[in-house]
């Protein structure tokens, strides 16, 4: 099951950027906040308007958007 109408984007709000049910709770926080480390029941204790979905739903726009990213160089493992 799909998340992904959880995501919004209007121009007028965060300069376009993908959001959260048209809140100000662009997708990029929450990746940013989870590749930190921080867990989703620390980020909805947080932030208290998101919900577990939300969370979700950045997490698939985000598997979404990489698998579509041309090669980004990393370094050799």
């Amino acid at each position: 099951m799909s998340r992904l109408e959880r995501i919004t984007t209007r121009p007028e709000l965060c300069h376009g950027q993908p959001t959260i049910r048209g809140m100000r709770f662009p997708v990029s926080l929450l990746l940013e906040l989870l590749s930190s480390g921080m867990s989703m029941e620390e980020i909805l204790e947080d932030y208290p308007d998101l919900e577990r979905e939300d969370i979700l739903a950045a997490l698939e726009f985000g598997s979404l958007v990489a698998g579509r990213a041309r090669t980004i160089p990393l370094g050799a493992a």
